[in-house]
């Protein structure tokens, strides 16, 4: 499949999400969202202080894995309805800054109002590819990412840029899907499969050497194989948590 069409069917599936406002398999809404945020280490305070931008979507909480301190650049890459980006600038405080980037414009819409409603002014929303990002080079502290860089049909490209705008000493942390066994040739073209983290998905070592062979060097690394059993029916995956530092 070109990459063309795998961006059309995440673009097109997340368009969907954002209009329904639950991302969660079982489409039982908000409290399956709460649910499954609790299920990946979000807390409880998370998840209420930005009830409407939690869509029961994410493989993980990157922002629990290093410190984000005050008055840093933070870039999110995949932000959705910006339930990370809203943890994040807490953290950032009014000095800092969090940027979030995506490539559906319902999306962005919907986390621009989420902003607004909940008083972050210190919060921007970009419209944007990932493998392209709109920031400048070296501009940025610390990039989080949650179960979106294996949507991506170019991967290498992604860890290529989050490089480019990360400070020197900046750190990359995220939460991702990756296979422990490779899939058939059927589930790659699985329309349902690729939007939904499954059918794009990289074998573990080999999702690492693409961290690596971007100039990262990860410092830290947790596995989540139960996960398969709670949200991927099974699937020989599990959601990887790596912090790499450039």
């Amino acid at each position: 499949m070109k990459n063309h069409e795998i961006r059309k069917i995440v673009k097109e599936s997340y368009g969907k999400i954002a209009e329904s406002g639950c991302g969660c398999s079982c489409n039982c809404g908000k409290s399956g969202g709460e649910e499954m945020a609790k299920s990946l280490g979000y807390s409880e305070q998370e998840i209420k202080a930005v009830p409407d931008a939690n869509l029961g979507l994410g493989c993980g909480n990157p922002t629990a894995l290093g410190e984000i301190k005050e008055g840093m650049v933070v870039l999110d890459l995949g932000s959705g309805a910006g339930f990370d980006c809203f943890l994040a600038a807490k953290k950032a405080g009014k000095s800092g800054k969090v940027i979030g980037v995506d490539m559906t414009e319902a999306m962005v819409v919907k986390a621009s109002a989420n902003a607004k409603k909940y008083g972050f002014s210190n919060v921007e929303f970009r419209l944007g590819e990932i493998e392209a990002l709109p920031v400048q080079d070296n501009s940025v502290d610390v990039i989080i990412s949650n179960c979106v860089i294996n949507l991506s049909p170019d991967k290498e490209k992604v860890f290529s840029e989050a490089h480019r705008v990360l400070k020197k000493g900046g750190k990359l942390l995220v939460s991702d899907i990756v296979l422990l066994k490779e899939l058939s040739e059927d589930d790659r073209k699985d329309e349902a499969l690729i939007a939904g983290c499954v059918g794009g998905a990289l074998l573990k070592e080999e999702y690492l050497e693409l961290v690596r062979g971007a100039g990262f060097y990860i410092i830290k690394l947790s596995e989540d194989k139960d996960i398969s059993k709670r949200q991927y029916d099974g699937f020989p995956l599990e959601s990887l948590k790596i912090a790499a530092y450039k």
